[in-house]
C-alpha cells in the first residue's frame, strides 16, 4: 500500500510540474513570440494610453459615433466600464415578461430614432441584449441602419461613414467561422481621426 502512495503522490508530483509550470510557460512563451498583441489582449492605444481592445464592446451614446449591441448587464445595473461587472447576460427568455418589455422597448426606441414604422424590420442585434456584454461586432445590418445618424451628426458626406463601414467589416474566419461583421470600437476609433 504504501509503494502505491508513494506511485500516486509521485504521479501527482510529475503532473502537477507538466501541466502547472511547464505548459503554462511553454504556452504563454509561445504565445509572446508568435501572437504578441492577441497573447496580451489585442489592446488598442492611443498617446500612449490603452483604450480598449479590439475584442471587447464598448457602450457609446453620442450619436457621432455608431452604437454597439446592447448589454443585458447595463440595462439591469447601468452603464460601466468595468469589464468584469458589464460581463452577464438577463437569463430571461421569451415568457418573461421584462425580457418582452424590454425587447419591446428597445424596438420602439431604434423605430423612433431611425424614423421607422412599426412593422418596419430592426437587426436583430441592436434589439437583443449581448449574452456576454462584451461583443465587439454588430453586424452590417446594424451598422447600415447608423449611417446616416452618424453622418449627419458629424456633419461629413454619407459617403465617407459608408466607406468607414465597409473598410471596418470583417468577413468570416476561414470563410466560414461566424458571420460578416463590423468591429464598433475600431469603427468609432477611425471616425474620430475624422476630427
Amino acid at each position: 500500500m504504501i509503494k502505491q502512495l508513494r506511485a500516486a503522490a509521485l504521479a501527482f508530483l510529475i503532473f502537477t510540474v507538466i501541466t502547472g509550470v511547464i505548459y503554462p510557460v511553454v504556452v504563454t512563451v509561445i504565445g509572446q513570440v508568435i501572437f504578441p498583441v492577441q497573447a496580451n489582449g489585442s489592446l488598442i492605444e492611443r498617446d500612449g494610453q490603452v483604450i480598449g481592445s479590439a475584442w471587447i464592446g464598448q457602450q457609446v451614446d453620442d450619436p457621432r459615433y455608431f452604437s454597439a449591441r446592447p448589454s443585458a448587464a447595463n440595462s439591469m445595473q447601468g452603464s460601466s466600464p468595468d469589464a468584469l461587472i458589464a460581463s452577464s447576460g438577463s437569463n430571461a427568455g421569451w415568457t418573461n415578461a421584462g425580457f418582452a418589455e424590454t425587447v419591446q422597448v428597445r424596438s420602439e426606441a431604434l423605430r423612433a430614432t431611425y424614423g421607422l414604422s412599426a412593422d418596419a424590420p430592426l437587426p436583430p442585434d441592436l434589439v437583443f441584449a449581448s449574452g456576454s456584454g462584451l461583443d465587439p461586432h454588430i453586424s452590417p445590418e446594424a451598422a447600415a441602419i447608423q449611417i446616416d445618424r452618424v453622418a449627419t451628426a458629424r456633419g461629413v458626406d454619407r459617403a465617407v461613414v459608408v466607406d468607414l463601414v465597409a473598410r471596418y467589416t470583417e468577413a468570416p474566419q476561414l470563410v466560414i467561422l461566424g458571420q460578416t461583421r463590423v468591429n464598433v470600437l475600431l469603427l468609432n476609433l477611425a471616425l474620430a481621426d475624422l476630427e
